[in-house]
């Protein structure tokens, strides 16, 4: 939440722009976790230089890819609080370029340790975190001994770049997640993700944001690591879909790159999903089933 000592500036928030420009950092990590935090901060100031309002990252930027191998020992020692060192350097960042920037971090709570993106706001305000919901487990994908489960819901979080949410890697697959987005008024969606190569049989990885998008009435902004690592060779072709379904924006396959892309909020209102499919929706009928598991 937004702290009192920074009361002041966020009253004088400038009022949110229908368009704006969103840039994805799609960034390899290697294994000095210093040096990756400095070119994400070097990549959020060129972002911000070509006229980026809000600059979002993959998931897991500024480290190796943990679950790719079962947990041993203490992984708690390889997350970090939030706030803490990688969060302020971007909390400072943000205020001094005025950008939203939405990171995605291994954090360490207590004993506890999570997936999370923090959120801040163009003035260097933490509006909030959000941590993976849904946690998954299979080969290379160890991910149930590293992160417990976020029991904080899907917030939307109010910033001078729109209404944000954020749907963190495999939470992507839950049409109820996405759609909980949508109701708490996101305008956009940023998901940090961790697809390998080959991952997007078929375009069906993609077409999954398309629809969520053109149901949901909102932007996606899917934003993947890159790069061989030991065991995983991600895949990049981070992209952005508008509230019809299109893609308007892609990265390149297997190469860092800051992919731009002009989004324009109003199009929310606009769409099918704003005007119709959330107005018709008859949810009386179905939460009992939904909460029944189906």
């Amino acid at each position: 939440m937004i702290d009192a000592g920074r009361a002041g500036r966020v009253a004088s928030r400038p009022e949110t722009e229908r368009g704006i420009r969103i840039a994805l950092i799609q960034q390899h990590a290697g294994p000095h976790k210093e040096e990756n935090v400095a070119r994400g901060l070097e990549a959020t100031r060129q972002a911000a230089a070509a006229g980026a309002r809000l600059v979002g990252f993959a998931e897991l930027a500024f480290e190796p890819f943990y679950p790719q191998r079962p947990a041993r020992g203490d992984v708690a020692a390889l997350a970090e609080e939030i706030p803490g060192p990688t969060t302020e350097a971007f909390m400072a960042v943000a205020e001094e370029l005025g950008v939203v920037v939405v990171l995605n971090l291994f954090e360490r709570e207590g004993e506890r340790t999570y997936d999370t993106s923090p959120v801040i706001d163009y003035d260097g305000s933490l509006l909030g975190r959000t941590r993976m919901v849904h946690i998954t487990d299979y080969d290379r994908f160890h991910e149930r001994g590293y992160y417990a489960p976020g029991d904080g819901g899907a917030p939307a979080y109010e910033t001078a770049a729109g209404r944000i949410g954020v749907a963190i890697c495999y939470d992507r697959h839950y049409p109820e997640y996405m759609r909980a987005l949508a109701l708490a008024g996101a305008e956009l969606v940023v998901v940090p993700q961790a697809g390998t190569e080959g991952e997007w049989p078929d375009g069906l990885y993609e077409a999954e944001m398309r629809v969520a998008a053109f149901q949901n009435g909102y932007w996606v902004a899917l934003c993947n690591r890159v790069g061989a690592e030991e065991r995983l060779a991600f895949a990049g072709e981070s992209f952005v879909c508008a509230p019809d379904g299109s893609v308007v924006a892609r990265a390149p396959r297997g190469e860092d790159h800051v992919l731009d892309a002009d989004v324009d909020l109003a199009a929310c209102g606009e769409s099918h999903a704003r005007r119709l499919f959330l107005r018709d929706r008859r949810p009386e009928l179905y939460s009992h089933w939904l909460a029944q598991g189906g």
